[in-house]
């Protein structure tokens, strides 16, 4: 398991982004329904937070409300604060920002690469349109001048003959060069923060291995802070310094990366560790099984949401909610942790 290299020559004095107990909320026919609930997480300059979690546990939605692009006037922040420090050691929050202020920071300060490339980038402009209107917006360049800088982040990014490449529309590239691309345009104006929401999902293996080590070695470069959503674990592994766990929009265990992967303090934690081939425990016939989470997603318990699928629930875990509480260099969302320790 190869961790993130130390970025400690990055530390500033507080961290650069602080998500203190976020809920976000959608306005529905039938009422308003909250995906995500008391989110809390830190990340620091030169640093990887990987956000880690099952399909619908409120990743990225978390991630859409850090960027201001919750889809309005559907999704709203119900409560809670994201702090951010600008390159002007100013502290700003996010969630009470006008859409000017936030226009004026994403893109410039704070970028995102999403899933999928080809539904993100517009396939009517070249990717040398797509990315010189952020640097026209954010840092006022023309002529020449944006020519070579769009170049620069091409050459960046490693796509060869980048000047000839400048030119191409998405759908006349692969699809590891148009997320190469997606790099290219969050990195247009060097920002301080980059959400990756799953930026490897729909490659393939090789291609997403280069993916992961391009963004790593952007990150030790520029000193960046990065948060890293994923469900892949053997990515998690690979590029994280700290992992955030969620379940049912709620966070239930943040640690570092190698404690977690040794010993993590959550059963869902445990449990997803214990679905790695790696972890594969042999059976009678000697044959090695993968072990599944019991139970069905999406059946939440009334008080710990993960209780119907915990092997080891007690009464109190239906009766009342578990609050984060502190460990070791992280914090977990369960009663029995102790124990199970």
């Amino acid at each position: 398991m190869a961790v993130a290299s130390d970025q400690s020559a990055f530390k500033q004095d507080g961290p650069l982004l602080a998500v203190d107990t976020l809920s976000v909320s959608f306005r529905q026919e039938d009422g308003v329904s909250t995906p995500v609930r008391d989110v809390s997480l830190t990340l620091h300059q030169g640093e990887t937070l990987a956000l880690v979690g099952e399909s619908g546990s409120g990743k990225s939605v978390t991630s859409l409300a850090i960027m201001g692009l919750l889809p309005r006037p559907a999704g709203f922040i119900s409560s809670g604060k994201i702090r951010f420090q600008t390159r002007a050691k100013q502290t700003v929050d996010l969630a009470q920002l006008s859409f000017d202020d936030m226009r004026h920071l994403r893109g410039r300060e704070m970028a995102m690469i999403f899933q999928e490339p080809m539904t993100s980038l517009n396939p009517v402009l070249t990717i040398g349109e797509q990315i010189a209107e952020t640097v026209r917006l954010h840092l006022g360049l023309s002529g020449r001048a944006l020519q070579a800088h769009v170049k620069a982040q091409l050459d960046l990014v490693e796509i060869p003959d980048a000047a000839r490449r400048m030119d191409d529309y998405p759908h006349q590239m692969s699809g590891g060069m148009r997320q190469r691309v997606m790099i290219a345009l969050a990195m247009a104006c060097q920002p301080s923060l980059l959400i990756a929401d799953e930026p490897t999902t729909a490659l393939d293996v090789t291609i997403q291995a280069q993916i992961l080590l391009l963004i790593d070695r952007l990150r030790r470069e520029t000193g960046m802070a990065v948060l890293f959503i994923t469900h892949n674990l053997g990515v998690v592994a690979e590029i994280a310094d700290r992992v955030t766990v969620m379940y049912a929009g709620q966070v239930v265990e943040t640690a570092q990366t190698r404690p977690l992967f040794r010993k993590a303090a959550h059963p869902y934690t445990n449990a997803l560790l214990s679905c790695l081939p790696a972890r594969a425990k042999a059976d009678a016939s000697g044959l090695r099984r993968l072990v599944p989470i019991q139970g069905q997603p999406g059946v939440f318990g009334e008080a710990c949401a993960f209780a119907p699928r915990c092997p080891h629930v007690t009464a109190v875990c239906q009766t009342k909610p578990p609050q984060l509480e502190l460990t070791d260099g992280g914090s977990v969302r369960c009663f029995r942790w102790r124990d199970l320790a």
